[in-house]
């Protein structure tokens, strides 16, 4: 996801994927706060979801439509949804009465209240919500459900477990199923840094038509603002697979409007990096620092966790074509030009995570041809991490080395030719 125009460097990365997904809500369970709060919770996920480099994850295989395991593996403890209706280019709406009644039949027993749902035939799109009390506390139990394109990024992005540096979570496994759809089982936090005890655990099932059915529960009876009512969510790996696996569901999914199928968006006209940015940021790093972990997406974000035994420290990239109106705002207000057309601006700040004692130093950048490259340093480990040291493991300096590498893209002479030339240009 590439840093906004109007933001500090990685604002979008990390810190509005909580703003954005609802953290303003009351926490009630109305149709129209449920709505949006299942709505964020989809947005979120898909945020979270870039992978560590170098760590196994899904490859969904445009053969025959399945979806495959990296290897060609399986789980051990295959399970089937071949009752999957087949595609019809008609089927009949399903009610947020009837997915409500289908949630409760398929928890079976207990008290339910504050149910809330909308139908296959409504926008933005079909839910349903309640709070479940089995006897041992009330718990929020939701199930949303949705058409994605089949083997696309927003497909590949829930069948993947969330990087796990800005996502922490204590178990998440993938398994392919027996008709080729792949289940994801996510037990983690509603808080990434786990400032207040709610356990947040998800299913999503994505088959090889597109079907998306997704189940979250949390051990409170709201997603937000609401105390623990039990040690952990009612439903456990096994049964979060059974909820989210029943056939029903997948009929509903069959019954939203074709209409509402999000299409592939046009290819936008850019000049993106084609660099790997993770390999590219560890091969610029100064010698003596080890990298722990790293990851990044095909955005032109990128970081790696590195350790020179003083602690961690994570280093976040950010490369981007096509903003050069940056140098006209504020942020680029008394910004240095490096010699080649390129301007620098230095900043030292708390972060945007809220946590005690956080040092973010950043050097940004802009070309003479409009590539950006945004580069910050930590002295801690993760976004929602304590500091484990002073001050970040980088120098500005070794910063500004990085930020300023050939590597990213062309230079000034690179676009015009020799310096030279360009001058006698200028002058001519």
């Amino acid at each position: 996801m590439p840093v906004d125009q109007h933001s500090d460097p990685f604002e979008d990365r990390v810190a509005a994927e909580l703003r954005a997904a609802g953290g303003g809500f009351e926490p009630d369970l109305t149709a129209l706060t449920t709505a949006g709060l299942a709505r964020g919770r989809r947005l979120r996920l898909r945020r979270r979801a870039a992978v560590v480099g170098g760590a196994a994850s899904l490859a969904l295989v445009g053969v025959g439509g399945a979806l495959l395991l990296p290897g060609g593996g399986s789980d051990a403890d295959q399970s089937s949804v071949a009752s999957t209706p087949s595609a019809r280019s008609t089927v009949a709406p399903v009610s947020g009465e009837e997915l409500i009644g289908t949630l409760k039949e398929q928890l079976g027993y207990g008290k339910f209240s504050q149910e809330s749902g909308r139908g296959t035939a409504d926008k933005p799109g079909p839910y349903a919500s309640l709070v479940w009390d089995d006897g041992d506390g009330g718990s929020a139990v939701s199930v949303s459900l949705e058409k994605v394109e089949p083997g696309s990024e927003n497909a590949r992005q829930w069948a993947e477990c969330p990087d796990k540096t800005f996502t922490p979570y204590d178990s998440c496994r993938t398994s392919r199923l027996d008709d080729g759809a792949v289940l994801r089982i996510l037990q983690g936090y509603e808080y990434p840094d786990k400032r207040e005890p709610t356990k947040f655990w998800s299913a999503d099932l994505i088959t090889a038509k597109g079907q998306h059915v997704a189940a979250y529960e949390w051990n409170a009876e709201a997603e937000k603002g609401s105390p623990v009512t039990r040690p952990e969510p009612p439903l456990d790996a096994a049964e979060l697979k059974n909820l989210v696996t029943a056939p029903a569901w997948l009929t509903a999914v069959d019954a939203i409007p074709e209409a509402d199928k999000p299409s592939s968006p046009a290819p936008e006209e850019t000049t993106a990096p084609t660099t790997d940015i993770r390999k590219t940021l560890v091969d610029l790093l100064p010698s003596g620092l080890t990298p722990v972990s790293r990851g990044g997406d095909e955005s032109g974000w990128g970081y790696v966790v590195v350790d020179d035994g003083k602690g961690k420290s994570l280093v976040e990239i950010n490369v981007q074509p096509n903003m050069g109106d940056l140098l006209g705002e504020g942020m680029f207000a008394g910004a240095e030009e490096v010699g080649d057309g390129t301007m620098l601006v230095t900043r030292e700040d708390a972060g945007d995570k809220d946590v005690a004692g956080v040092v973010r130093w950043t050097v940004d950048t802009v070309r003479i041809n409009g590539l950006r490259v945004v580069i910050s340093a930590y002295n801690q480990g993760g976004p929602h991490d304590a500091p484990g040291r002073d001050k970040p493991a980088l120098t500005m300096e070794q910063l500004k080395t990085i930020a300023l590498s050939p590597a990213w893209g062309p230079s000034r002479e690179d676009i015009y030719g020799h310096k030279d030339d360009q001058k006698n240009s200028d002058q001519g």
